[in-house]
């Protein structure tokens, strides 16, 4: 039940740092305008407090851990937001982190 929370908060953490970096992106760089970079600045925010509920208590893992999933979301989101087309590569890359991130993670631990 534990690893399921933990990937749950880690999807929410995606979708509020990567939603709002994207808009960020396309306020300023796409010229939509401050209410599409404020909305962004405030998910980026939001962001920073989902990693506080992980039930782990280490702060370096938590963090190195969602790179993997940050890797991988941001291609899912280019995909559906963008319509980026993701090469074998990109694919291979997001695989890898996904892997790194459960090993980093959830790999069995002796005394923590």
């Amino acid at each position: 039940m534990l690893v399921l929370r933990s990937a749950a908060l880690f999807v929410v953490a995606a979708l509020f740092e990567i939603g709002g970096a994207w808009l960020v992106w396309q306020g300023v760089r796409e010229q939509r305008g401050w209410l599409w970079a404020t909305g962004g600045v405030l998910a980026l925010g939001a962001y920073g407090f989902v990693a506080t509920f992980q039930p782990d208590a280490h702060f370096g893992r938590i963090l190195a851990a969602y790179g993997g999933i940050f890797v991988a979301g941001s291609i899912l989101w280019g995909v559906v937001a963008d319509g980026y087309r993701p090469d074998r590569w990109d694919i291979t890359g997001a695989l890898v982190c996904l892997a790194g991130m459960a090993v980093i993670m959830w790999a069995p631990r002796n005394g923590g």
